[in-house]
């Protein structure tokens, strides 16, 4: 079968999955996972982790990341060997294991911007009351003033483009949500702004 996951903004991992983390997978081998109804074994590869950090997800650092066999199935690669770090949303397993798919949200470290490595530190819960409305293409519009429009995909073809990197959606006093550039906390004229 055929897997298609339509592009997420990043900070939906944040929102939608219980773990997010910053990680380097250290090694990797193929690992049994139960059977399926017919009784065949059913195969993942298991990846030992070294966690950097835990940016959302249980108090215990997470230790193994399952993944499908390949990408057909939805199978995530990770490059072993520790040398190269990654920014990992995932679903929880339960005592130091979570499991990701093609349709989660994983990118190497290194090409998030200054911006998105700061909203994950406390940016990006700002705006959990705000949607941020994906545009598969122009024109689109907003239906409500909790909503952010997401233009990446449309203009640059790209999730990890100039919205994703550079901004974040924030909920401000007046309850409408809007971008925000910028490394630094919202001032507060940001967030009492009210929209004519």
């Amino acid at each position: 079968s055929l897997v298609y996951c339509f592009p997420q903004p990043p900070r939906r991992g944040f929102f939608f999955l219980d773990e997010v983390i910053r990680a380097k997978a250290v090694s990797e081998k193929e690992v049994d996972s139960g059977n399926d109804i017919y009784g065949n074994p059913i195969k993942r590869i298991q990846y030992e982790i070294k966690q950097i950090k835990m940016f959302k997800g249980p108090d215990k650092d997470i230790e193994f990341i399952y993944t499908a066999p390949s990408s057909a199935v939805c199978g995530v690669s990770l490059d072993i060997g520790g040398k190269k770090e990654y920014l990992i949303a995932g679903k929880a397993e339960g005592n130091g294991k979570m499991h990701i798919t093609l349709c989660d949200f994983i990118v190497p470290w290194d090409t998030l911007s200054a911006t998105q490595k700061k909203s994950l530190n406390h940016r990006y819960q700002m705006g959990c009351e705000c949607k941020i409305t994906r545009c598969p293409m122009i024109p689109c519009y907003i239906s409500s003033p909790d909503e952010c429009l997401w233009m990446d995909w449309v203009t640059e073809k790209n999730i990890n483009g100039h919205q994703a990197k550079f901004f974040a959606c924030i909920k401000r006093s007046d309850g409408s949500c809007a971008w925000y550039r910028g490394t630094a906390p919202p001032k507060q004229e940001f967030l009492d702004i009210e929209d004519p």
